[in-house]
């Protein structure tokens, strides 16, 4: 497990013959291992389903016909959602083979500037991923135009999106709870009949052991996942056509809609409240769409049309035939549908699948924070990247003990599935409801379709959603308040980072620092340059930052070389490597000033390789060797600034750069090690405090500017100083700031900044911890923002 590691793995190339071989027997491989990650949650609802939808109002309509018109409900719901919307529609609509409400709205904000990430244009400059599809280079139409202009229709946008994610940290308390306690009731029905308090204590005891696990990561059991529901699927599927043969056949006449509308017509007002138990059978839907960035949208579909559909199918026939003939066992339908020699085998089957079902969730949840911090929505946290070769398993530990607080607190506080049921039910419609209207604006902004079409799909399945949707909105005071509770809290801690920010990067915006200031700087005004680069850190990607005036003014010296690094989240999922850094100039070449942007996806990992500086020392050099040869490429920020800058490739470096990089490794005591780096023989010496002979391994870079005659001699120099200044050594200049709100401010934004937005700063991470700036290297700049 390494702490804030990870490693961006491109998309693999597709394969130009998809009906190859190699490719089906890939994608079969990946079917089988999307089981125990995707389908998890989904496969475990029949566990709830028939009891969430009769207990209640419908306990009168408890008979045949209501049991065949609720088989009939919960196939078509399953056939139009899960298999018609998802599987055949949405699962199209990948952004770089990555899913979820994020990448539906990363992909509008690259074909339509929808983005209200700060100065977003800069960092986009030639991003390779933005030109996906025939559409990056459309023209705009008047729809597209008239959403662009209006900005809040933009910020009614991003809201939409954040709350779709809010709900699904929803999701990530109310999963484990429903379904270890569903699993768990199977022991009321057995000789030994516990209570309920036992129960509960019991899934308490469970979920504890499931959360405390998480920072092992889900790669070390994860070949464990898949067989456990294959065995599931196949032991519902068996029981399931075992009910089918020896209580009821007719059941299978329940497929015709016919009985739809029989039972609508007997049950009235009823059955329409009802449906909020119906829709418990598509709960987990969503996983099939935001998990397709670990496999792939063919073995997705693959899976469920072939294995997990009939399989649910066929085991909510049976039930239903079951129940046809045993009403008395609504309560505890399932288990008192398995025969008796196959009880405690499916009961222990069932409690391993709802804790793979649990995991899947808890992860996409962290997935989801991780996402939400690049937009800058949410506050800064550890996270930790638990594989080396599944990319996206990822763990933060403040997340995951709130989810464990938060679920033990529904477990408890219920103790009751059909309560849960209708928090949970309500949580996941709200995702698939805003799913489908992002889904339509994908139609018309990327695949270009008509807004007739788009239309047409809005309206099917808006209809179809918004009937569970209102009946799910009933049960609000039966626990359906939960998930809105949670939703306005998590927004709450979003819009209030998210406002906060945005006017500290305002205020850094208008309080930037004229070039006039920065170009007059000089030993008349007792200013020195002192040897060494120094890296000052900034969110502005064009300007000089107030905290450099304010460093200046409080000590009158910087560094021979000055580079202004801006790290921003572009709405993509990966940023190659060959495109991380955008490089420009900020001053005329006398002066020694560099700007570069550090460019990140949202499903992006910093890395701490330790080789950051080397690798930006190669994309300035590069720079410089552009500059004077194709002076077009990048101006001066002296003339403009708004300086264009250039896409620096790691690629182009190696190949071309005149800088000769040698590596080699140093082995011996820690006294021995020579370091540029003034903190290296201290961290060393309190990496191993009991033997100063300790013998250690070092990655040592040098750099030399190779012997070209046709080199410029100011570029040469240049280059020269460029590399004197690293082996001086590199400082890290952030700001480290106290943002107030104005006295003439309302009293709500003094809560707001003054007490919510502070509360976060300062209980969240450092900005030097995560972006992984050496502690022993740091200068921080303090400074105040009044906004």
């Amino acid at each position: 497990m390494e702490p804030e590691s990870g490693i961006s793995i491109p998309s693999p190339p597709r394969n130009p013959s998809p009906l190859s071989w190699v490719n089906l027997s890939r994608n079969l491989i990946l079917a089988y291992q999307s089981l125990g990650v995707v389908y998890g949650d989904l496969s475990t609802s029949p566990l709830y389903v028939y009891r969430s939808t009769f207990i209640g109002k419908l306990q009168s309509h408890q008979n045949e016909d209501a049991i065949f018109g609720a088989f009939s409900l919960i196939f078509w719901t399953l056939t139009l959602i899960p298999l018609l919307k998802y599987v055949f529609i949405v699962l199209s609509a990948d952004d770089n083979r990555e899913g979820g409400s994020f990448a539906l709205y990363s992909l509008l904000c690259r074909h339509a500037k929808f983005s209200l990430l700060p100065n977003q244009q800069a960092a986009d400059e030639e991003l390779s991923a933005y030109k996906y599809g025939p559409s990056a280079q459309a023209t705009g139409s008047p729809l597209k135009r008239f959403l662009e202009k209006h900005k809040r229709l933009r910020t009614a946008l991003l809201v939409v999106v954040l709350f779709g994610a809010a709900m699904v940290i929803g999701d990530g308390v109310l999963t484990p709870a429903i379904s270890v306690l569903s699993s768990v009731s199977g022991l009321e029905v057995t000789e030994s009949k516990l209570t309920k308090g036992a129960l509960v204590v019991l899934a308490c005891v469970i979920l504890v052991g499931l959360f405390a696990l998480q920072h092992v990561g889900t790669h070390r059991v994860a070949f464990m996942f898949a067989p456990i529901v294959i065995i599931w699927l196949v032991s519902i599927f068996s029981i399931g056509f075992y009910n089918i043969i020896y209580w009821n056949p007719k059941i299978v006449h329940a497929i015709s809609p016919y009985y739809i509308i029989k039972f609508f017509r007997e049950t009235g007002k009823d059955g329409w409240i009802s449906l909020g138990g119906i829709l418990l059978s598509v709960t987990g839907t969503e996983a099939m769409f935001a998990d397709i960035g670990h496999f792939t949208a063919l073995s997705i579909r693959l899976a469920f049309a072939f294995l997990v559909y009939p399989c649910l199918v066929v085991q909510y026939m049976g039930q239903a035939a079951f129940l046809s003939r045993n009403l008395q066992k609504i309560p505890n339908s399932f288990y008192d549908s398995i025969p008796g020699p196959v009880y405690w085998p499916v009961f222990v089957i069932a409690t391993l699948a709802t804790i793979v079902g649990s995991q899947a969730i808890i992860t996409a949840t962290f997935s989801i924070i991780k996402q939400c911090h690049a937009l800058g929505c949410f506050p800064r946290v550890k996270v930790v990247h638990t594989s080396k070769h599944i990319f996206g398993q990822i763990y933060i530990p403040e997340i995951n003990w709130i989810l464990m607080i938060l679920t033990l607190a529904i477990t408890v506080g219920f103790q009751d599935t059909t309560l849960i049921g209708n928090a949970y039910g309500l949580a996941c419609i709200t995702v698939m409801f805003i799913t489908t209207f992002l889904m339509s604006l994908v139609v018309i902004f990327v695949w270009q379709k008509s807004v007739l079409l788009a239309a047409v799909f809005l309206v099917f399945f808006w209809f179809c959603e918004g009937v569970y949707l209102s009946a799910a909105l009933t049960k609000a005071p039966q626990g359906g308040w939960v998930p809105l509770v949670l939703s306005v809290i998590f927004m709450m801690v979003m819009y209030i980072w998210h406002y906060g920010t945005r006017k500290k990067y305002n205020f850094d915006l208008h309080n930037k620092v004229p070039l006039k200031w920065l170009l007059g700087l000089g030993p008349s005004l007792g200013i020195m340059r002192v040897p060494g680069i120094g890296l000052i850190y900034s969110e502005l990607a064009t300007g000089v930052p107030a905290i450099f005036s304010h460093f200046v003014t409080n000590l009158p010296a910087f560094h021979k070389v000055l580079v202004f690094i801006c790290v921003k989240s572009v709405p993509v999922p990966y940023v190659s490597p060959e495109e991380r850094f955008l490089i420009g100039r900020v001053c005329p070449r006398p002066y020694r000033m560099y700007r570069c942007i550090v460019r990140y996806g949202y499903k992006d990992i910093q890395r701490d390789d330790g080789d950051f500086e080397d690798r930006l020392i190669q994309s300035i050099a590069e720079f410089i060797q552009m500059e004077a040869g194709e002076p077009q490429v990048c101006s001066s920020e002296s003339s403009s600034n708004d300086g264009r800058l250039a896409v620096i490739s790691s690629r182009t470096v190696q190949s071309s750069s005149s800088l000769i990089v040698t590596e080699n490794e140093d082995y011996g005591g820690i006294e021995s090690i020579q370091s540029s780096k003034s903190q290296t023989l201290q961290s060393l010496r309190s990496a191993y405090p009991d033997d100063e002979n300790q013998t250690v391994r070092r990655r040592c870079v040098r750099f030399e500017v190779a012997s070209s005659p046709g080199m410029d001699t100011s570029v040469r120099e240049e280059l020269i100083d460029l590399i004197e200044a690293k082996e001086a050594g590199v400082a890290y200049i952030m700001g480290h700031s106290y943002v107030k709100a104005r006295r003439s401010s309302s009293y709500l934004k003094k809560a707001v900044v003054d007490m919510g937005y502070s509360f976060l700063r300062k209980n969240c991470r450092g900005p030097a911890v995560a972006l992984n700036i050496p502690h022993t290297n740091l200068i921080e700049v303090g400074m105040i923002y009044y906004v």
